[in-house]
């Protein structure tokens, strides 16, 4: 009877292949016969995982289903139900085919530190980065401007500079490693009695802790506290753009540098005005005798009413330019322009005589 590896490892059909590696490692973390889990459902994971994980076998199982390779597709073959085990560790393959890294830590830090692998220092984890979008007006963002945020976010301990030691305390080897930063422990495996080495939780893999916690933080060198942050949003900046802050996401661990703040921008809608880069867009409507005659005409910009010279014969749907009078450049000094679209307005409802003199004007 063909065997459905898809529910086996509890993803869709449509699964990519990244969500298919996760699917395997956890169900061979829940499974696992040194946690508890039953040795032939850890085989059967291992065996939907050789094929699913594979995407050329992936694609003969769709379409023959598990019997596409005779009996071959993973356990019931030696070595515990891990088929091609003879192969060895060659190019980072084993266990039928699958990636050492694919395991992981199921077996606890990893087979570096199964296999030989030497003591890891704790290495300290980069703040996460942190992302707000801020509303503003259209002349706000044409000119620029600065806006205070207000927020909360994890910051460095101040009481202990992010140390996560109480003042005074000194550094002392930590008693549960040793001072190696990992601890060592027999694991029972398919495999036999596998010694392993996993990350010190007293001291993190630092090899030292201190001789009193941080009362503020309790040790970890981060609180949560409100922040006040003044920002300078650039002039000619669009809807949707966003400004990288350097450093100001959420403190990292115990030393490590903080992440960033992203501030996604939304300009508000212009009722008069739109922008095209910092190009800035308006129509102005005029009447038929100042198309016919010329005139000159007060236009609204954003630096205020400007004059617009409307010559004789004007068409309706003329464009003109009004140099300088747009948003600020944002990537170069000065301004953009102004881009003035006429509309002429055709009278409605015009008297005998009106309609004469038209006629007599051959307009």
């Amino acid at each position: 009877m063909s065997k459905d590896y898809y529910d086996i490892l509890g993803v869709s059909k449509d699964a990519s292949q990244a969500e298919i590696k996760t699917a395997f490692r956890k169900e061979a973390h829940k499974h696992h016969p040194d946690k508890g889990g039953q040795e032939d459902k850890f085989k059967e994971i291992n065996e939907a995982y050789q094929v699913l994980g594979n995407e050329s076998k992936r694609k003969q199982y769709d379409q023959f289903g598990s019997g596409f390779q005779n009996g071959q597709a993973g356990g019931g073959q030696g070595s515990g139900g891990f088929s091609g085990f003879d192969q060895g560790f060659g190019g980072g393959q084993g266990f039928g085919g699958i990636n050492m890294d694919d395991l992981g830590d199921i077996f606890g830090g990893g087979f570096g530190d199964i296999f030989g692998g030497g003591s890891r220092r704790h290495r300290s984890t980069r703040g996460r980065d942190l992302e707000m979008a801020i509303s503003i007006e259209f002349e706000e963002a044409s000119f620029g401007i600065e806006k205070e945020l207000n927020f909360t976010k994890n910051v460095k301990c101040s009481t202990c500079n992010g140390s996560g030691g109480a003042p005074g305390a000194s550094l002392e080897t930590c008693k549960t490693c040793g001072g190696v930063g990992q601890v060592s422990k027999v694991q029972r495996t398919i495999l036999g009695n596998i010694q392993t080495q996993s990350t010190c939780p007293e001291c993190e893999g630092r090899g030292q802790v201190y001789s009193s916690k941080c009362s503020k933080c309790l040790g970890s060198g981060i609180s949560r506290e409100n922040i006040k942050l003044k920002v300078k949003i650039p002039g000619g900046i669009n809807d949707g753009e966003a400004i990288r802050l350097a450093g100001q996401g959420e403190a990292g661990e115990k030393g490590a540098p903080s992440g960033d703040l992203y501030l996604r921008i939304k300009v508000k809608q212009h009722d008069d005005f739109l922008r095209d880069g910092s190009d800035v867009h308006s129509q102005q409507t005029i009447s038929v005798s100042q198309a016919v005659l010329g005139d000159k005409i007060d236009v609204k910009t954003i630096h205020g009413k400007v004059k617009l010279k409307i010559p004789e014969g004007t068409q309706s749907g003329t464009i003109f330019k009004l140099k300088g009078k747009g948003a600020a450049l944002l990537r170069d000094s000065g301004f953009a322009d102004h881009y003035v679209k006429i509309k002429v307005l055709i009278p409605k409802g015009l008297s005998r005589s009106k309609k004469k003199q038209l006629e007599e004007l051959n307009i």
